[in-house]
């Protein structure tokens, strides 16, 4: 199955994907964590995101497309794959589309995860003093003003992805605000699946 998770930072699309990947036995292809490690490699990719990514800033469409197809093509993503992080624009989606045509691939849904944008700043904040109570590092661009940026740039860019998707008869949205567990048994049941 290759579905495409949508929502803000914050909403839990990492947790979902986690839930996901699990019962579906595929791998979660996240843009951020595909960038993260390009910069500890410090490969040519690596090299061009950190000043973008503390500034809360998208990384370019070709730099982000060009991981996300060397992924897909890796031996664990040919079952499938859960994408969290992209598409970003209707553009990326575009070129996902056409680069997944390419292979021979298409999406199966797009999941949608609605949330209350105004609550992610205070969720991000509650995550951020958490972790450091930890004593765990945290992201660079977890803080208010980034945090902020992101969100802004999610109204901006990616939610017109909700209707493209509609249009193709792919999205499925479930309440994001519920309980983590609330929230992968209605995912799980948008995908026809049980726990």
């Amino acid at each position: 199955m290759r579905l495409i998770l949508l929502g803000p930072p914050g909403a839990g699309k990492g947790t979902q994907a986690v839930r996901l990947t699990e019962r579906l036995g595929v791998p979660q292809l996240s843009t951020g964590d595909m960038l993260r490690a390009a910069v500890a490699a410090s490969s040519p990719v690596g090299l061009q995101a950190p000043a973008m990514m503390e500034r809360g800033e998208l990384v370019s469409d070709e730099i982000v497309l060009s991981l996300v197809a060397a992924r897909i093509e890796q031996s664990d993503a040919q079952r499938g794959f859960v994408l969290d992080g992209f598409p970003r624009t209707v553009g990326q989606a575009v070129a996902l589309d056409t680069m997944l045509g390419e292979m021979g691939l298409a999406l199966d849904a797009v999941l949608e995860l609605q949330v209350d944008l105004n609550a992610l700043v205070a969720r991000m904040t509650g995550r951020v003093a958490e972790a450091r109570a930890r004593g765990e590092a945290t992201r660079a661009d977890d803080n208010p003003d980034a945090f902020r940026t992101r969100l802004e740039t999610y109204r901006e860019q990616t939610v017109p992805l909700s209707s493209y998707y509609a249009e193709r008869g792919l999205l499925r949205s479930v309440d994001g605000m519920l309980s983590v567990d609330r929230v992968a048994i209605d995912v799980m049941s948008s995908l026809g699946l049980k726990l």
